[in-house]
């Protein structure tokens, strides 16, 4: 049995979780952990600052004390993202659908992390959001393209991936979200 085999046993146990909130600058984490935080937790929603470095924070749910990792995504600080990697449970990859313009730059930054797979670890769950749904005039032709683009990048075998779209202002599409993180930390 190995030390990694050892630790995830343990953090099961302790029903611990850790969860990555990662995604291209502006495109909404932090508002995604806002609305998760004041939803589970009752506390008022804050006015939102750009990520400089990263934010951690607990929310208990079902009984899992799951800790959310807001990462920093500009691209000064892309390059640091893989020291965040280890022992990493549920990857949370959040996508601007409103800015067409960067959605190729989002696909790539995800496809670069997913090739770097041993470092994030194969049991990690994938959990795409689309945010920012409600900016986007033409959702059905922007998801389409999108959804074509994701399946090549997402290919990998025995990950399960999650992909939705959400409005992280008002929790639109949100609202099962601790629920997947935590089916991803049990490994269901």
């Amino acid at each position: 049995m190995g030390l990694l085999t050892i630790i995830k046993k343990q953090k099961l146990k302790d029903k611990e979780c850790r969860c990555l909130i990662l995604g291209l600058d502006n495109s909404g984490k932090s508002t995604v952990v806002d609305w998760v935080l004041s939803f589970y937790t009752n506390r008022p929603r804050r006015e939102i600052t750009p990520t400089v470095g990263f934010q951690i924070h607990t929310v208990t749910f079902e009984n899992h004390n799951v800790q959310l990792w807001d990462i920093g995504g500009q691209s000064t600080l892309r390059p640091y993202w893989d020291n965040y990697f280890e022992k990493t449970d549920v990857l949370v990859w959040v996508m601007d659908v409103a800015v067409a313009s960067r959605l190729e730059e989002s696909v790539q930054e995800l496809r670069t992390i997913l090739q770097n797979r041993d470092r994030l670890g194969y049991n990690c769950r994938i959990i795409v959001l689309l945010n920012k749904k409600d900016l986007v005039a033409d959702l059905d032709l922007v998801l389409d393209k999108l959804e074509k683009d994701l399946a090549v990048v997402l290919k990998l075998e025995n990950v399960p991936i999650e992909t939705r779209t959400t409005n992280a202002l008002n929790g639109d599409g949100l609202e099962t979200l601790m629920e997947l993180i935590v089916r991803g930390c049990a490994g269901v």
